[in-house]
Order: C-alpha cells, then structure tokens, then sequence
C-alpha cells in the first residue's frame, strides 16, 4: 500500500505491517484514504484530532447556513377585503422574513363546484404579495384546498443614503440645505 506520512510526505509503496509499525512508533493512526486505488493508499494521522476539525468545520458550514421556514396563511373563499388585506400584511411579513409561505384556500360544501373563483382569489392574493414575493408554482389543487407557494424575493440591504449637496445648496432631490 502507499504511504502518505503525517506531514502529508509520500513515503512510498510499503507492506500493512511497516506502516502500522511506524504509525505506532509516533503513536498515531493508520488510516485507509482510498482503498480502491491501486495500490490503495493510507494515510498517518491522528484520527481522533481529525475527527474533531472535521466537525468543527461542519458546525461552522451549518451556522453559517439560512433555515427557511414554510408559513402558512389559511382563508376561505368568501373571505372579506379587510380581511384579505391582513392575511396579505401577514403573508408579507414572513416574506420579509426571509420564509416561504404557503397560501391555502379551503373550499367547504357547494364552493367545489366553483374552482375559478378560488384561482381569482388567489391571483389577487399573489398579485398583493408580488413586491416582496413569488409564487413557486402555479396554484394546486389537493382535495379541497387550493395551495400556492410564494418564495421571498431578494431584497436588497438597505443602505444609508447620504445627502449630497451640490454647489447652489440644494441635495439631489431639490430641497434646501437646513
């Protein structure tokens, strides 16, 4: 097998026994990198400290990532503009948020037989949400719900503007200097 020594030197081509002998002379470990390499290929490490920086830089990978929630927004079909508009204001909110939200229609009884009212609705519903976020997909039907997935759209940070002035006293928008 080929030998890769702890400071990732190549020490050659060598039997199981002599790179387990001089991993255990500088009390490390022997560990196999590729066995399907030909010759396979081990490694002189010390494994638990390995192990350790392996996960230290897993943790850091996973803090560094951005967990989307999926927030749901539940209405009916005869729902009421007011009404609307707060499931829009909530909707916005959680795509403020940075979370996807998942908007859910609930058909009761006859409102089955009228599936295009529920879309129109819905359209509207998208079309309130559109600054801020859009629909994955177009809207589905799963038994008596209707569901549509919006996703937040990037917003763009927020910078602190400064007033430039110009050299009459005015800033760019037009107004007077205080």
């Amino acid at each position: 097998m080929r030998v890769i020594g702890v400071d990732n030197e190549a020490l050659g081509i060598m039997k199981r026994v002599a790179a387990q002998e001089m991993a255990d002379a500088k009390n490390v470990d022997l560990v196999l990198i590729a066995p399907q390499g030909n010759p396979p290929v081990c490694r002189i490490m010390d494994y638990g400290k390995f192990r350790f920086e392996q996960s230290k830089r897993d943790k850091e990978l996973r803090k560094n990532q951005k967990h989307v929630e999926l927030k749901e927004v539940r209405m009916s079909l005869n729902i009421d503009d007011n009404d609307l508009k707060t499931k829009v204001n909530n909707a916005v909110k959680f795509l403020k948020a940075g979370d996807k939200v998942k908007v859910t229609i609930r058909f009761k009884g006859r409102e089955m037989t009228h599936p295009k009212l529920g879309e129109k609705l819905m359209a509207r519903f998208v079309e309130a949400c559109a600054e801020f976020g859009a629909a994955e997909k177009p809207g589905k039907f799963e038994g008596r719900n209707l569901n549509v997935i919006l996703a937040p759209k990037k917003v763009p940070e927020k910078d602190t503007k400064t007033k430039e002035v110009t050299e009459n006293g005015k800033n760019k928008v037009g107004e007077a200097q205080a």
